[in-house]
């Protein structure tokens, strides 16, 4: 008869992944959702092409090389590389702060939208070497950069850690 029977650590890290399980099915279900909206605009518009639904929204397909805002779009390539490397440190940092605190639900939460927005964000610079961006808000001859829904995980994620972290808390 064999032992099976697991060490305290290996029991530890059992236990520790399947406490960060559901964040880590939040995290796929944003790369999902993202990856599905991306194709379904890119096989409906060709690049640069805009439908405008309302005076506020619109999908403008845009391949951005760069990061948020474009930031480094002309850097030349290597920003592809860089911004692989810098989500998977990112991914990283995240799945050790998840497993470390993974009972601290809005912490949690925050950093699975953060997460599953940088993964998809790698997997379109991966895939196409450039980050598929469709969703256009306006006002007028005011427009806002063209985001996806990986980015709008990460900026909601960002905004409910600065807000948990500006709560009163009790000591």
């Amino acid at each position: 008869m064999t032992d099976v029977s697991l060490t305290s650590l290996e029991r530890e890290k059992f236990v520790g992944m399947r406490k960060i399980l559901p964040w880590l099915v939040l995290s796929a279900l944003i790369i999902i959702v993202d990856y599905l909206s991306k194709i379904a605009v890119s096989h409906w518009l060709g690049n640069g092409q805009t439908v405008v639904f309302s005076p506020f929204i619109s999908f403008t397909l845009a391949w951005n090389q760069g990061a948020a805002f474009s930031f480094l779009a002309s850097a030349g390539g290597w920003q592809k590389v860089f911004f692989i490397g810098l989500a998977l440190l990112a991914s990283i940092i995240i799945l050790v702060l998840l497993v470390r605190h993974a009972r601290n639900y809005r912490f949690c939460f925050a950093l699975s939208l953060i997460l599953g927005g940088a993964l998809g964000n790698m997997l379109d610079r991966l895939l196409y070497g450039h980050v598929i961006d469709f969703i256009q808000l306006h006002y007028g001859a005011h427009y806002w950069p063209t985001f996806n829904v990986a980015d709008s995980a990460i900026t909601l994620g960002a905004v409910l850690l600065i807000v948990q972290d500006l709560r009163p808390r009790n000591r």
